[in-house]
C-alpha cells in the first residue's frame, strides 16, 4: 500500500519506469504523482501500486483500476488506461470532450503538450470511487 504521494514505486514498478525513454519516463512519473496526490485527497482511499499487464497500475478498494504507460508504437503519447467494460470513458467524454481518447479504454496524452491536470484529477477521482458510486 502507498503511504504517501512522495513514496517510491515498488521495485518491479520502478524498473518499468526506468526502462522508458527519458521524456516518456518523466511524463509517466508526473501522471503517477497526479494519481497518488488525487487518491491522498480522497476520504478512505488507499492505493496499491503494482504491475498489471506489465504496466504500472493503481488499485483502490471500491474503485476501478488505473494503468499508465506509453502508447505502444507511438513515442509521442502516453495513456491512462481504464477498465473498458465500465462507463468511465463515456463519462469522461461527456465531461471533457477536448481530451483525446482511445475507444472505451484510455485517455491519450501527448508527451510534449500541456497536461490537462484538473480534468485528469477529476477523471482519476471518478475511477478511484467507481464501485462505491454504483
Amino acid at each position: 500500500m502507498i503511504k504517501s504521494p512522495q513514496s517510491s514505486p515498488p521495485p518491479a514498478v520502478a524498473a518499468v519506469f526506468r526502462g522508458k525513454p527519458a521524456p516518456v519516463h518523466a511524463k509517466l512519473m508526473r501522471r503517477r504523482k497526479i494519481v497518488l496526490d488525487t487518491a491522498a485527497k480522497m476520504d478512505g482511499v488507499t492505493l496499491e501500486e503494482t504491475l498489471k499487464w506489465g504496466q504500472p497500475s493503481y488499485l483502490a478498494k471500491g474503485g476501478s483500476t488505473i494503468r499508465i504507460d506509453a502508447v505502444k508504437g507511438d513515442a509521442k503519447r502516453v495513456a491512462m488506461y481504464f477498465i473498458c467494460h465500465t462507463d468511465l470513458i463515456a463519462t469522461f467524454r461527456e465531461l471533457y470532450p477536448e481530451l483525446d481518447y482511445d475507444g472505451n479504454r484510455a485517455i491519450l496524452l501527448a508527451v510534449r503538450a500541456k497536461l490537462p491536470e484538473d480534468a485528469l484529477r477529476h477523471c482519476i477521482s471518478l475511477a478511484l470511487s467507481y464501485r462505491k458510486r454504483r
